[in-house]
């Protein structure tokens, strides 16, 4: 596992975001954080980075949104008020896992058990002061195992 750490104020999110994004190798993205901690507005943040006209809400309620981004779509969970696997097997979370599209959750532990092996990991920590630390844990023994398969077909 590499972790890559980023501390920074509320105003430079947009920034922060665009940079996380030329270090995303995956479509799935696990959001780690407290209640309040900045979770959807992160993604909000990663949203413009993606060049989507849409504004990111917290799927508590609603469980997913869509949002369209050029020439693909972002599936947004909000798992806060699953209580079994079987709640995330109802509304076809298969899939949406089998899609080419991306997936970012928040409290993905809800669903451990079904998480992609190649998602990578943000965790979001408020440091108060309308400041923020990042960490985003990208799984180098995927990567390791990704670039060995594609090495192999040549």
């Amino acid at each position: 596992m590499k972790t890559i750490d980023f501390t920074y104020h509320l105003k430079d999110i947009d920034a922060i975001a665009a940079c996380v994004l030329e270090h995303l190798d995956s479509k799935t993205i696990l959001f780690n954080g407290s209640m309040g901690a900045g979770k959807t507005t992160f993604i909000n943040a990663l949203l413009k980075a993606m060049h989507s006209d849409d504004v990111a809400t917290s799927p508590t309620f609603s469980i997913v949104n869509e949002y369209a981004i050029p020439n693909d779509k972002i599936y947004h969970f909000d798992f806060y008020r699953i209580e079994s696997l079987d709640e995330a097997y109802n509304f076809g979370i298969e899939d949406y896992f089998n899609s080419s599209n991306w997936i970012f959750i928040e409290w993905p532990k809800r669903i451990k058990k079904l998480l992609p092996e190649d998602a990578q990991t943000i965790t979001i920590t408020d440091l108060n002061d309308n400041k923020r630390s990042l960490k985003l844990t990208i799984n180098t023994e995927n990567l390791t195992k990704n670039i060995a398969m594609t090495e192999s077909k040549f």
